[in-house]
């Protein structure tokens, strides 16, 4: 999929938060700049987040709640871990079982999340953003939606 500028990408972020819910983890991978964020940005004013969501960059783990967003979020931004032993203290699976899990720099935790919707954007020559995407069984039927 071409997504064409910033706004693309958001929009495609919106219309994935129509088929999201808790349990569910969408990883998003590519390059520094190429749309992660812009793409959870989307999803989370879709799901009634107002103003801008802060990229969780520096604190690795930005939670979202109702009445903020229709279903409880952590926006993990694993760029800064360095040992995969570190994931384990933020307490992601015990996260789960409620939440939905956005997860940048996925590649940081390699198979931890094996049923995510594995997203990867790539920065096309014309500045583009092209998005490929692993979609495992259980996100089959949902995907078709998007």
């Amino acid at each position: 999929m071409l997504l064409p500028d910033s706004q693309a990408t958001e929009t495609f972020g919106a219309r994935l938060a129509g088929v999201v819910a808790p349990g569910d983890v969408v990883t998003l991978s590519g390059p520094l700049g190429a749309g992660k964020t812009s793409i959870a940005r989307g999803l989370l004013a879709a799901l009634g987040l107002i103003g801008e969501a802060p990229s969780p960059s520096f604190a690795i783990v930005q939670p979202y709640a109702p009445p903020e967003v229709c279903l409880p979020v952590l926006h993990v931004d694993l760029y800064r871990i360095d040992d995969p032993d570190e994931i384990e203290e933020l307490g992601l699976d015990e996260a789960l079982a409620d939440s939905l899990l956005i997860v940048e720099w996925p590649e940081r935790a390699p198979g931890m999340w094996p049923e995510a919707l594995a997203l990867t954007l790539t920065i096309e020559p014309d500045g583009s953003r092209a998005l490929t995407a692993g979609v495992p069984a259980a996100w089959k039927a949902r995907w078709r939606q998007i």
